[in-house]
């Protein structure tokens, strides 16, 4: 690996604090920008939330309050490395993307249910 991209990787900004973390979720209410679950209904709720950098940190993204949203898991995962234009695009790709999983989800429990394993 050349010096010079080991130095790149050295400087690469830290990811969040834990402070930093919870200054965002309080900033959302610890509701999730994408699918407006709310972490703060219930204890299960609150594990899955956590902070998307917008604009990726792979991507370029900065370390910056209005680059970061509180999101849970399930959205921060399907939103990943993508770059939008602008978060309302990001929003649109995950809940559309969420919705998709869901219907490919129901038809595979609904063929298990028709066909049970073993029978």
């Amino acid at each position: 690996m050349p010096v010079s991209r080991l130095i790149q990787l050295i400087r690469r900004a830290k990811p969040l604090t834990v402070e930093e973390g919870l200054n965002i979720l309080k900033r959302d209410h610890y509701r999730c920008q994408y699918c407006g679950l709310d972490g703060s209904t219930s204890f299960e709720n609150y594990l899955v939330m956590t902070v998307d950098f917008v604009v990726p940190r792979a991507r370029g993204g900065k370390k910056e309050s209005r680059n970061l949203v509180t999101a849970c898991r399930p959205c921060n995962l399907i939103k990943g490395r993508r770059v939008f234009k602008n978060f309302e695009e990001a929003k649109a790709y995950v809940l559309k993307r969420r919705e998709e999983l869901r219907q490919e989800w129901e038809k595979r429990m609904a063929r298990l249910k028709t066909h049970p394993a073993g029978a």
